[in-house]
């Protein structure tokens, strides 16, 4: 596998993208960053990513992995919550074969968190089956089985007591609640509880920006499995979506 990737990473207010070291997990230089466009179309943020390719000079041997807030079946979108509704139907790689010239990989930015703390993070050498959630507004997550990822994945949307479960076990629903901690660590422990239920994983990986206070509430759950917070954080859509285009490049 090639030594070093890009990946970019694209949400609904800004695009990064970064050169990454697959030997270490790290940045290769600065990370660029462009404003979201509005309306976020795909031929509008497609010309964003030629941007960032340009301003970090990619060659065209280097691996270019990009993450975008939507499942990705066999290329395409089949729905957008964070972008423009035209996403829809499009067939990201033919996208951006299109509008940038090389092919890319394209997955969903929760799985690229992934296979981020997988290769380089809190889930570095575990065999079995890794589950990476992400607390945020909703939650995303990924299954990883022996390195290999299960694709998107909803795990934020399994049915629990009547709800949603992200309707109840997000951190955007802590904070719009006002819950405490200990009142929210009792909706986490139902959700992950769940989970574990039905997967009986390996490990559990807990990201998201309120994972940086996981020691609020990580101790409070009471599982099986061994759970942690994650190591990446905000580097981990870029890193995984890298990692993972090296890998496809190298099969």
């Amino acid at each position: 596998m090639t030594s070093v990737a890009c990946g970019i990473d694209i949400g609904g207010s800004g695009i990064k993208g970064a050169r990454v070291d697959l030997d270490t997990g790290e940045f290769i230089g600065d990370r660029i960053r462009i404003v979201t466009p509005q309306p976020s179309t795909p031929q509008a943020v497609a010309e964003v990513c030629k941007q960032v390719l340009d301003g970090l000079g990619i060659s065209d041997n280097v691996p270019v992995g990009i993450a975008l807030p939507a499942p990705i079946v066999h290329g395409k979108v089949p729905f957008m919550a964070n972008l423009d509704e035209s996403w829809v139907g499009v067939d990201l790689n033919e996208l951006m074969q299109d509008r940038l010239g090389r092919s890319v990989t394209a997955l969903n930015d929760a799985d690229a968190a992934g296979m981020a703390e997988v290769a380089f993070g809190a889930a570095k050498g575990v065999k079995g089956t890794v589950i990476v959630t992400t607390l945020g507004t909703g939650i995303g997550s990924a299954i990883i089985v022996d390195g290999n990822l299960v694709p998107n994945t909803e795990l934020g949307h399994l049915e629990i007591d009547g709800y949603d479960a992200e309707k109840r076990a997000s951190s955007g629903q802590k904070e719009l609640q006002d819950l405490s901690w200990k009142k929210w660590a009792k909706r986490l422990q139902r959700y992950y509880s769940h989970v574990e239920m039905l997967f009986s994983p390996d490990l559990f990986v807990v990201g998201g920006g309120v994972s940086k206070k996981h020691e609020k509430f990580l101790p409070r759950l009471t599982l099986k499995t061994p759970i942690v917070p994650a190591q990446l954080l905000n580097t981990a859509g870029i890193v995984g979506a890298a990692y993972q285009a090296a890998r496809r490049q190298s099969e």
